[in-house]
């Protein structure tokens, strides 16, 4: 990985599909079976003379392999791949409204969405294999992730070649080094996010495109298949996954195999929970922290403390004071100044503490903390396998009292109380710990605000119900 990556000039810069000196390594694993690059390279040119030379593409493959192979085929064409966070189709309706041209590629033989063009994934070609390897313009916008708006519209975050390129290629240089190997050649990786996320795509797609490493390409989503689906790859191996799915994972009781590397985003994890982890799979455990704006931002080995380090040459700095502080990032693969929706501590131009969400901070009888620092103390309860705080707009002696929604089998509420009463300040332990069999989190692991307070207030509501 030589090549310098120069985002700021606009002149041609051309940049490789792939990365890799070994053409004939695995790039991926299908039900255990390797696929080697020079095999990829052949699909992704038998998919592109598929397509359509013009317009945008929505990436809808479940199956990473088959997505992969889409992206590479879209770059190839010239076309942006829009990638939203699910395939609903009031989402993709939403999505016709902008880009009334959109075609989507699935691997979904049962999907159809009125009014998109659908095509079909190819399965497996016959072509021999490819000893070339095709090199994209750095500034063609490749990817345009989509988030879901306070509106409900899909807020496009595009990407271009360039600043994809040298954001993986700050990440798998500290990746390498967690692991104390000179690249992440031979790595192979398991993710339990979808590949529309920017998580999902950025260290599972895109760590094999451009990292040397190599995906599996399924999504394995409970704990038994996640540990088939580790344990038929070679090591080294990684798991791609959030916390709630690891804490699942650990509380199954499913013997685990040996992971070599262990990424985990989307939330903040417990020191502790990190810890159990290490020692159960045997492997260091990195998180990373990031957003769709900007992509990935910075990494912390959890066990070693709370500070972040940012990749590369990104910096974070802060602007205005008070209430009206922001954090922004620039540098490396961000090419514009970009803020960040969290509150930080910063400990230099290149590390700094999360404190949490700039949306999430909380004012409860004059004291300020934020539902992330909340939910870390709840769900590092011994016992507790998943929970979170919700801020409801009644109030009790002129004074808003949180609710905590909880997955606690074996905890009786009185004891949550008791447990949180010895971490956070009087005011913020709550007054009702409401036991529930599940919360309404997403794919990703992600619970949303909105999701959370539809839930919250159906729930009490039918508490309240005679």
């Amino acid at each position: 990985m030589s090549e310098v990556v120069a985002l700021s000039t606009a002149g041609p810069a051309l940049l490789p599909l792939i990365e890799r000196a070994d053409l004939d390594a695995p790039l991926a694993w299908r039900a255990g079976v390797a696929v080697s690059a020079r095999r990829f390279l052949a699909d992704v040119a038998a998919q592109a003379a598929c397509l359509p030379a013009a317009g945008p593409l929505v990436n809808l493959c479940g199956d990473r392999y088959r997505f992969a192979v889409g992206l590479g085929a879209a770059l190839l064409r010239g076309r942006t791949s829009l990638l939203p966070p699910n395939a609903l189709p009031d989402t993709l309706a939403r999505l016709r409204g902008s880009w009334p041209a959109l075609e989507a590629l699935t691997d979904d033989e049962a999907l159809e969405v009125d009014g998109v063009p659908l095509l079909r994934a190819l399965t497996d070609t016959e072509k021999p294999g490819s000893a070339t390897v095709p090199r994209i313009a750095a500034d063609l916008e490749a990817a345009c992730l989509l988030t879901s708006g306070s509106t409900g519209e899909p807020q496009p975050h595009a990407k271009s070649w360039g600043a994809v390129v040298a954001n993986i290629r700050a990440a798998s240089l500290r990746l390498a080094e967690v692991l104390e190997r000179p690249s992440l050649a031979g790595l192979n990786l398991v993710a339990t996010v979808p590949a529309q996320h920017s998580y999902g795509f950025e260290s599972s797609v895109l760590l094999a495109l451009l990292g040397g490493a190599a995906l599996d390409s399924g999504r394995p989503f409970y704990p038994a298949d996640i540990v088939q689906a580790l344990a038929r790859l070679p090591r080294p191996r990684a798991l791609v996954t959030t916390p709630f799915h690891l804490k699942t994972l650990l509380l199954s009781g499913v013997a685990l195999p040996p992971t070599d590397l262990l990424l985990c985003a989307t939330a903040p994890l417990s020191p502790q929970l990190a810890l159990q982890a290490e020692r159960a799979f045997g492997g260091p455990l990195v998180e990373i922290y990031g957003c769709t704006e900007a992509g990935q931002v910075a990494t912390r080995r959890t066990v070693h403390g709370e500070s972040w380090q940012t990749f590369g040459a990104l910096r974070v700095h802060s602007e205005g004071e008070g209430e009206s502080e922001r954090f922004i990032v620039d540098g490396g693969h961000v090419l514009q100044p970009t803020p960040l929706a969290d509150v930080l501590e910063l400990e230099g131009a290149q590390r700094f503490r999360l404190l949490g969400r700039a949306n999430d901070l909380i004012h409860v009888a004059g004291k300020r903390s934020s539902l992330a620092h909340l939910n870390y103390h709840l769900n590092s309860i011994e016992g507790v396998v998943d929970g979170a705080f919700w801020l409801p707009e009644d109030v009790a002696d002129g004074v808003v009292r949180p609710v905590a929604f909880v997955v606690a089998p074996g905890l009786s509420s009185a004891r949550i109380i008791a447990a949180l009463r010895a971490r956070l300040e009087a005011v913020f332990v709550p007054r009702r710990v409401l036991h529930v069999d599940a919360l309404p989190r997403e794919a990703t692991g992600k619970l949303t605000s909105g999701a959370l307070a539809q839930f919250a207030r159906a729930r009490l509501d039918r508490q309240a119900a005679p």
